[in-house]
């Protein structure tokens, strides 16, 4: 055998390796290896490819992510047409599926009793997986059920997603179908993320899949954390007996199907089903609209045929939206620091999925046209994506005469400023950063919050008082405070006053790309900051450089260059960059070099706070000793590093999922800074102060992130 037979040979079986621990991770949940043995074999195939390109394989793991793309999506045709099931939302309907199918199996010769296999109906967007001998070579959305984009590269980057399949007897070529969902704390993250820069957030999580899929950047992709479920197959050779049958053999072959699936026979069965589930549902980290009655016999099922639009051997029973009655009172606009202005509605309080709802979102301009909303109406409202509160529809019957349409406000509601519209955007925003109070209070909230400049000593209560003292009225004059001019104030005591004088000081340590976050230039996240740091080395150099520098930066497209441009060029920005220069701020990068390898490949949460470091400082040795930081623990979550205060919700999933718990003292001990004290804890145990500090959280809980979420509006 030839060095190069040697070499494929292990390229191959590493791939298959690799795959089949990705399946073990994402899909049974029971990994055999761990993290670091996990990567380093990544890290051999990786070196491997990039020796021996010859060997190429789109399909290999390495691949997951993928390579950035400019151009539209491709449209190809389904092999097997993609239909659509119908809908009922009645027990009556369900009654007469069922009892159809019973009147027709004499004449089809079929004897013995029906079995029905029940699902769930996610809520999300229909892919077809194409797989040739094994391999994925092809992703398509529904489209039109005859052809749909091609969203290949994108569909790679989903973990739980094979890309090549495991055992045998799988067909030389199958369309497989599914779902692909974002579950709700990856969509309650992304909205969160979306609002802080500006951008309009997703209505629910349906919607932000659906957009997800169709992002030109893998990469992008590959952060929001898609998920999918397969509920069918078509394929040139039958190879199944059954729907259930077929469920089972395709998760031998490595696809991640719904646990959840239950063969029922008769009508009381399928109900008890859809009873349970109505309100378990409630309970699932994702979002669910119905249940799928499908006949389970195949023979059946292509003796009982379809109609032009449907099978007529199943049917989707979508639950009813829960929802509520209630008279909208009024509409008034909330600015965010970013300018952007949004309708809220006021209401008269009313009971919704076990809350009382006050408040809802009319989103923009257009929301408003479409409904038709108006002030005195009688408005029903919906909870979207099961956590924000909207309205969806007018009683019309209930309208009183004389009621006018709602015309959006044309200036800022908090500083008279006529507001502006981009044509590309559905939002209202107020160009008067430097002189909208909301903007003012806002973008020096941002400013001081824990992932820009980490000034913890100035909460938003206490800055809206600075601002309406007239001591500050934009972040460079932070550093222009004293403290005699603090004391005076109220509940303002000498401490208190030095410790934010002393956070302000400490703030100028921060590193340039927290800066660049800071700052608040509309578009630019955390991730496009640092990009941007790493790329632009100075302030100077960003205010200097043209559309193509700043667009050849990774995550950088037009609309955020022209963002950056137009901040930069600002005479009133300008000069608060220069005043902050002035005081001493990080405005340049500085050349940042690996500690040690100690934590490589290790993904880390933090929760807490600590007694020697800020959180800041511990995500940053994180990052110089190899390690990722995670936002919330999942299953490959290696440590969960806890201080005092740490999130119940946190410290509840680790401990579930086994996650190494360690201490601040265990944490710089793994790292090679700290060997004082002995400070490693057991999997699953806190010490005593954090285990009873652990209610009294001051770290974002999966309830607080939406809470957070129904602010947005």
């Amino acid at each position: 055998m030839s060095v190069n037979d040697d070499i494929e040979a292990r390229i191959e079986r590493l791939r298959r390796e690799i795959d089949r621990h990705n399946h073990n991770y994402y899909v049974l949940n029971t990994p055999i290896i761990d993290d670091y043995e996990f990567d380093k074999k990544l890290a051999e195939l990786e070196r491997l490819e990039k020796e021996n390109p010859e060997f190429y394989d789109p399909n290999s793991p390495t691949q997951r992510v993928g390579r950035d793309l400019t151009e539209g999506f491709t449209q190809r045709h389904h092999h097997f047409p993609m239909m659509s099931l119908s809908n009922t939302y009645s027990e009556d309907e369900i009654a007469a599926f069922m009892a159809r199918i019973e009147k027709e199996l004499p004449e089809l010769g079929y004897t013995g009793n029906v079995d029905y296999c029940c699902e769930l109906k996610f809520d999300g967007t229909a892919i077809s997986l194409t797989y040739e001998n094994g391999e994925l070579t092809r992703a398509v959305t529904r489209g039109d059920g005859t052809a749909g984009d091609d969203v290949t590269n994108n569909i790679r980057t989903i973990r739980s997603i094979p890309l090549r399949l495991q055992g045998e007897g799988f067909p030389s070529f199958m369309e497989v179908r599914g779902e692909i969902y974002m579950p709700f704390e990856s969509f309650i993250q992304l909205n969160i993320q979306k609002a802080d820069i500006g951008e309009e957030p997703f209505a629910n999580p349906r919607n932000a899949a659906a957009g997800t899929l169709k992002l030109q950047n893998p990469v992008e992709v590959s952060r929001r954390n898609l998920d999918g479920v397969l509920y069918g197959v078509q394929s040139d050779r039958q190879v199944f007996t059954s729907q259930y049958h077929a469920l089972e053999q395709l998760s031998q072959w490595g696809f991640k199907t719904s646990p959840h699936t239950r063969l029922r026979r008769s009508m009381e069965e399928v109900m008890e089903y859809i009873h349970h589930w109505d309100p378990a549902r409630h309970d699932l980290p994702y979002a669910t609209d119905g249940i799928v009655i499908k006949v389970d016999d195949f023979m059946l099922q292509r003796n009982l045929g379809s109609t032009a639009k449907a099978p007529r051997w199943a049917v989707a029973y979508k639950f009813k939206a829960e929802q509520a009655l209630t008279k909208l009172l009024s509409i008034e606009y909330s600015v965010g620091r970013t300018g952007t202005v949004t309708p809220v509605a006021n209401l008269e309080p009313v009971q919704l999925s076990g809350t009382t709802v006050k408040r809802a979102s009319l989103h923009n301009a257009d929301q408003i046209e479409i409904l038709d909303v108006r002030i005195g109406d009688m408005v029903y409202v919906e909870k979207g994506g099961e956590i924000i509160p909207k309205i969806t529809g007018v009683s019309l019957e209930n309208r009183q005469p004389g009621t006018q349409p709602v015309k959006f406000a044309e200036n800022c509601p908090k500083c008279g400023t006529k507001l502006v519209k981009e044509e590309s955007e559905a939002r209202h925003y107020c160009p008067n950063a430097s002189g909208c109070p909301p903007q003012i209070v806002g973008r020096i909230a941002h400013f001081v919050s824990r992932k820009a400049m980490n000034i913890d000593s100035l909460g938003e209560e206490t800055i809206q008082m600075l601002v309406d003292k007239g001591l500050i009225c934009n972040i460079a004059d932070l550093y222009t405070l004293r403290t005699e001019d603090l004391t005076p104030l109220d509940r303002m005591g000498e401490k208190s006053a030095s410790n934010i004088i002393s956070g302000i000081e400490k703030s100028k340590e921060v590193p340039y790309n927290r800066f660049l976050f800071a700052i608040g230039i509309r578009f630019v996240g955390e991730t496009t900051a640092k990009k941007l740091a790493a790329a632009i080395p100075s302030i100077d150099q960003l205010a200097e450089a043209s559309t193509e520098t700043l667009i050849a930066v990774d995550e950088v497209g037009g609309k955020i260059a022209e963002s950056i441009q137009l901040f930069l060029a600002d005479p009133v920005n300008t000069e608060i960059v220069r005043r902050l220069k002035e005081a001493g701020l990080q405005t340049e990068g500085q050349q940042r070099s690996m500690l040690s390898e100690s934590l490589a490949g290790k993904k880390i949460v933090i929760s807490g706070s600590f007694a020697d470091h800020s959180r800041e400082e511990i995500k940053e040795l994180i990052e110089l000793h190899g390690g990722t930081n995670q936002s919330s623990v999942s299953k490959v979550t290696d440590f969960l590093v806890a201080g005092n205060g740490i999130g119940p919700a946190k410290l509840e999933k680790a401990t579930k999922l086994g996650t190494r718990i360690l201490s601040e003292d265990g944490f710089m001990e793994i790292i090679g800074e700290s060997t004082s004290r002995a400070g490693v804890e057991p999997i699953g145990k806190l010490s005593s102060e954090s285990q009873s500090l652990a209610e009294k959280s001051n770290d974002k809980t999966a309830e607080e992130l939406k809470n957070e979420q129904l602010k947005l509006f």
